[in-house]
């Protein structure tokens, strides 16, 4: 069976490659397009044995400040029994290819392509590959923002395949979205979903609000809207927005358009200077 979900490439381009390719950072987006996630720039961390990692985004003064996004990149054997160095971080792991065996508060999970874990702040949880093939995992983590009066979430573990998708309003469910938290829990402060378009849907109109991006582009292509630009995207680009950039898209085809989708929710706007 095919892999359903994209992954980064292996090795580097050849000599012959033309250097032109569709990379931009400006004041408003980033499209980090699948071809120049290569070995040349991947990094290590702290506690993490036989693992590298592409950095899709970290917080930028004056860009996205809330989140950072990893592709995790396990060997067999290979992982971390002090994953989180940060107290106050939350995360969530979404598996796209191979296997790993998560310990979340005690309880032990393995999690296939598809498998997804929230892992709230200052939670006890190690992760390792005792697959035989490398396993490849995305890594979202937002400092969490507590209210006094509202409960820290709760770690969980599911999986995409256990999850009906929502169908937005008047799209006959065209457009429509995987939602792993209920919307109105307010306890959470970011939502990381999958949004999935049929061949020739659309975001109707230029999405235009303070929630910043990711997005990883997990199956299909489509013509993006990004600010004043629409950009060619397909399985493996990230894109990278900031708050208030405009956005929209058409689904392209011949197969469906998804993305794994970050976004931060539910908190008053902080006030005064950072």
């Amino acid at each position: 069976m095919q892999n359903p979900y994209a992954l980064p490439s292996d090795g580097h381009p050849p000599q012959t490659q033309l250097l032109t390719d569709r990379a931009v950072f400006t004041e408003a987006y980033a499209v980090i397009p699948r071809g120049v996630m290569r070995d040349i720039v991947t990094s290590n961390l702290p506690f993490w044995s036989e693992t590298r990692l592409w950095v899709l985004s970290r917080p930028l003064s004056g860009f996205a400040e809330t989140f950072s996004q990893y592709i995790m990149e396990v060997a067999p054997g290979g992982g971390s029994d002090r994953p989180e160095p940060d107290p106050q971080a939350q995360g969530v792991l979404f598996v796209v290819s191979g296997q790993v065996a998560l310990t979340l508060e005690g309880t032990d999970h393995t999690l296939a392509p598809g498998g997804y874990a929230y892992i709230p702040p200052s939670a006890s949880w190690s992760v390792k590959n005792t697959g035989s093939v490398p396993a490849r995992f995305h890594w979202i983590r937002k400092r969490y923002e507590a209210v006094e009066g509202i409960e820290t979430p709760s770690a969980f573990v599911t999986s995409e395949t256990d999850i009906a998708p929502y169908p937005m309003a008047g799209t006959d469910g065209k457009w429509a979205t995987t939602r792993f938290v209920d919307p109105s829990d307010v306890r959470h402060d970011m939502h990381v979903n999958i949004v999935t378009f049929e061949p020739g849907a659309v975001i109707p109109f230029a999405e235009t609000h303070v929630m910043e991006h990711g997005l990883y582009v997990l199956e299909g292509k489509a013509v993006y809207r990004l600010n004043r630009d629409w950009v060619e995207v397909e399985a493996g680009d990230y894109m990278w927005l900031r708050a208030f950039c405009p956005q929209a898209c058409y689904a392209g085809g011949p197969g469906k358009f998804r993305y794994l989708l970050y976004k931060d929710v539910n908190r008053h706007m902080k006030l005064g200077r950072p």
